[in-house]
């Protein structure tokens, strides 16, 4: 059976994940020594709207990769199999050379979002293979091309193709053909927190003899030239780089020989921009930041003879023989007698002790999280999913006031860039370690992707989970008007407000033991409730907006951009915030139980709860005819017409729900006359509330989508013609196969397309009209769970449609779960669904165990698409496979009741 925080055992991961000097919800930076060093670096700073100085706002074109190696970040570092220090002041990361490329390989490659045919892209093959949440155990591969890295025909090639053609990737190069590529694996193993071991280990995979630079790089990030301050240093001190630094001094880097006894050598430059590389201006320094490279690509004379700068690095220069290994080992470490390892021999028996131990309690650990029965292939998504996960924590600095202004000192920002994104946004001033969608192509914050990452997350580390959940309601980020910044390139879109369902969840699978931290959520989403009712509801009568909500243009309108007199009621926006509204409203009755004074929060959830079901009845959203809910567009003279296209939008109002058992149920006829005399001064009708069963059973289902209703929306929903899929609930009806035009509206088309959008529209990033995404897929498995609750086996419906067969709506959300978990299980060809057609990826040994968790999922197959590494809210694989939907005990509230027994139901009327 699964485990939950309080049940599932004491490891040693545990052990020192407990060992807290001070809560991380208040302060992670002092929360836990463990946090000290851990996977903070990004895999790309470049192209970031922060580093974006510009008049236009072309974030992509204003700090392009090919500056990257010469140009030093304003505001944070980037690097492969990156660590740093939690005040991001210290980097490490991985550097290679295949003695061909033009440049060395410091960090990924990829398309800008103008380059790629289907947007940004990275063009490069990595994974995150394992990964304790202390940061105590780290594992990352890399497949690094023998041959020259084909950089221009890529960009040339994608650019080439249409948005109606698939993506040119880097294996359809043939620089992978005869395994002519380099199998890279570094592990991290602390043994202490205060001491981190390396074990880069290199393989050969070409069938002759081949030479690796590799090239560990330590580096300070360039604090100094944009806000003062004093310069640190590095320096070398026999076999260890030495670190100079107010706070990190006496830290060093030491480099063990290789097998046959050779030492690397130590180069050393400055972490400066080449300012007459990239701007023909005077040089700040004759060693800057990429001395290094041009130092081993053409021998020049831009290391420091010194042996001093601010970034250094290791050089090994190895040469393996034809299917052999090599192994590099380090050790970053402040000498100290107790907590290290000080002998000289350091990288020989203790170092192999060391990481054989971490590795060995990383399996302790997920043993003891997961279900007896798991099995090995499910265990291996679980590993490798929490794994991303894990090394996607980003250090996120970001002071949006300094941004729009520029450093003193410094030239001033172009007009435009002082008056454009973000510009209402000065109060925002980040220093904040955050779990980032992706770590290459979303290395910002989103904010309902960050509310999901948060329900993995409470599984590995709580602690981290809540503090992800507060931070972004925290005054330096948080609008002083309650609204939540959505994500980097537009902190004023709006997403869907999933915080307090995120809230509730983290709560559950903590042990429902901290209402604490849910009172500090809910005061603080009392101010962001209170924002949309403000500003999503602008003519107060319960319909709310929002634009494309998350969903980007999921609709065949562009919903954030309506022509003149254009008004879009949205099926969606109403009922996201009915959903809200329940979430509150479980929220308020959870405090109630502790705190009589939210008894008033209750009245307040409820009644608003109404008001919002009210006028979704009112609205003519809901097509009786149809069972499904619909967008509804006004004209500019008033002619009413529904958007008739089948979408997740028209299922999101059956997804607000909640049962609660008897003790809660009598808070709410205790409470009923004060609401009852509430709704009847507003001229209300008083809803009869869903009541199932007679004393110590009775328990209340509140949902703003009556069981008639809801069984008809079931019924499109799993569909195997329309929404379901093999692998999920697909994000637009497979029925749209035909294309849909909206009447009166020329060129307002949309048709189903199971794989990337091959419109312009938001960017060209229409993704939401075909393939599976996780996050709806997973709210509509917690509302099935929700009404199966209150409902029980009394209430089954035919699944999938047309079948003949009736399940119970748990069963119904265990097969949804299967079907998800089922993208990255081989089948019974031995395939996984996730690669697709990609043969090296399904068959060959050094490939096919190695899973990506994609930004979205093939409508048809299930074939992985998007962002390749959007281990945020795909990592919610994990809480399938941690808590299985057939075995879910609590759901939001403790239910103490041991039978069922036969009631009568009423719809609210």
């Amino acid at each position: 059976m699964s485990r939950t925080a309080s049940s599932r055992g004491t490891t040693a991961e545990h052990a020192r994940l407990a060992q807290a000097t001070a809560r991380a919800q208040d302060d992670l930076f002092e929360a836990n020594p463990w946090y000290e060093w851990g996977p903070y670096l990004s895999e790309r700073a470049w192209g970031t709207v922060r580093e974006d100085y510009s008049d236009s706002g072309d974030a992509w074109s204003f700090f392009p990769h090919d500056h990257a190696r010469s140009r030093a970040y304003r505001w944070n570092e980037d690097g492969m199999a990156g660590l740093s220090d939690i005040h991001h002041d210290l980097c490490l990361a991985l550097a290679l050379w295949n003695g061909v490329d033009p440049i060395l390989k410091e960090r990924m490659f990829g398309l800008t979002g103008p380059q790629g045919n289907h947007g940004e892209d990275a063009k490069e093959y990595w994974w995150y293979l394992d990964g304790l949440p202390s940061n105590a155990w780290l594992r990352w591969r890399y497949h690094y091309p023998q041959e020259a890295f084909p950089y221009q025909r890529l960009i040339d090639e994608n650019a080439r193709r249409s948005r109606d053609e698939p993506e040119f990737e880097l294996m359809d190069t043939g620089v992978f053909d005869h395994g002519r590529y380099w199998a890279v694996d570094v592990a991290y193993a602390k043994a202490s927190p205060i001491q981190v071991l390396a074990k880069i280990t290199i393989k050969n995979h070409a069938s002759e003899e081949a030479t690796l630079s590799v090239l560990p790089t330590l580096w300070f990030r360039n604090t100094w030239r944009f806000t003062g301050g004093e310069v640190p240093g590095l320096s070398l001190d026999d076999d260890g780089i030495v670190v100079d630094h107010p706070r990190l001094s006496g830290y060093r880097l030491d480099a063990a020989p290789t097998a046959d006894g050779a030492r690397p050598q130590a180069l050393f430059c400055d972490n400066e921009t080449n300012n007459p590389r990239l701007f023909g201006a005077d040089p700040i320094t004759e060693y800057p930041k990429d001395g290094i490279n041009d130092h081993v690509i053409t021998d020049a004379s831009t290391v420091n003879p010194d042996q001093r700068g601010t970034k250094a690095a290791w050089w090994y220069k190895i040469t393996v023989p034809a299917g052999a290994e090599a192994e590099i080992r380090l050790r970053l470490h402040r000498p100290d007698q107790q907590l290290t390892i000080t002998k000289n021999d350091w990288h020989g028996t203790d170092f192999d002790t060391v990481m054989s131990e971490r590795e060995r309690e990383a399996d302790e650990f997920y043993a003891a999280l997961a279900p007896d029965d798991i099995g090995e292939e499910k265990m291996r998504v679980l590993r490798q999913s929490c794994a991303g996960l894990i090394w996607s924590k980003q250090m996120y600095p970001y002071r949006v006031a300094r941004w729009l202004d520029g450093d003193p000192g410094q030239p001033s920002p172009p007009p435009g860039h002082r008056a454009g994104r973000n510009s209402g946004w000065r109060h925002l001033d980040s220093f904040d370690v955050l779990a980032m969608p992706d770590p290459w192509e979303y290395p910002w914050f989103a904010a309902w992707d960050l509310a999901f990452h948060t329900i993995t997350w409470a599984h590995l580390d709580p602690a981290f989970a809540k503090y992800q959940l507060l931070i972004l309601l925290r005054e330096w980020f948080q609008h002083p008007n309650g609204a939540l910044p959505a994500y980097e390139w537009s902190f004023d879109d709006v997403n869907p407000p999933v915080h307090a369902l995120a809230a509730l969840r983290v709560f559950v699978i903590d042990g429902a033991t901290d209402l604490d931290f849910l009172e500090r959520v809910f005061q603080k989403l009392l101010l962001n409730f209170t924002w949309w009712l403000n500003r999503e509801d602008p003519e107060g009568n319960n319909i709310f907006g929002g634009g494309f909500l998350g969903l980007d243009n999921i609709s065949p309108i562009d919903r954030s951009h309506l022509p003149p007199g254009v008004r879009l009621d949205q099926a969606d926006g109403t009922a996201w915030m009915a959903y809200y509204s329940v979430a509150m409203l479980a929220l308020s009755v959870l405090l109630a139980e502790r705190d009589s004074v939210y008894e008033d929060m209750v009245v307040k959830f409820l009644e608003q709860l109404v008001l919002v079901m009210d006028a979704l009845e009112a609205s003519g959203c809901y097509d009786p005819n149809d069972g499904f809910f619909y967008d509804l567009l006004t004209d500019a003279f008033g002619n009413r017409e529904p958007v008739k296209v089948q979408t997740l939008v028209g299922v999101i109002p059956a997804l607000p729900a909640m049962t609660m058992p008897a003790r809660n149920t009598e808070r709410i006829q205790r409470l009923r006359k004060r609401f009852a005399r509430r709704m009847e001064a507003q001229n209300r009708q008083i809803p009869d509330w869903r009541i199932r069963g007679n004393g110590d059973s009775r328990r209340a289902l509140v949902s703003i989508v009556p069981p008639d209703k809801l069984a008809r929306i079931f019924a499109t929903l799993f569909d195997e013609d329309g929404f379901l899929s093999p692998h999920g609930l697909r994000a637009l009806s497979k029925r749209h196969s035909t294309p849909y035009q909206v009447p009166g509206m020329p060129g307002a088309t949309i048709e189903y397309e199971p794989a990337e959008s091959h419109t312009a529209m938001y960017g060209g990033n229409s993704n939401w009209r075909g393939p599976v995404w996780f996050p709806i897929n997973y709210l509509v498995i917690r509302a099935l769970l929700q009404y199966d609750e209150f409902f029980g086996h009394e209430f089954s419906i035919e699944y999938p449609t047309g079948s003949g067969q009736q399940l119970a709506l748990r069963d119904i959300a265990g097969d949804l779960a299967d079907r998800l978990i089922s993208i990255w299980l081989p089948g019974p060809d031995g395939r996984r669904p996730v690669y697709g057609g990609v043969e090296l990826m399904q068959t060959d040994p050094a490939w096919k165990d190695n899973l990506l968790f994609y930004e979205y999922f093939h409508g048809d197959n299930g074939a992985g698409l998007g962002a390749m590494h959007q281990t945020g809210w795909t990592a919610l694989v994990a809480d399938l496979l941690l808590n299985p939907p057939r075995r879910a005990q609590r759901l939001i509230f403790y239910d103490d009741t041991a039978t069922t027994p036969d009631v009568t139901t009423s719809a609210p009327s």
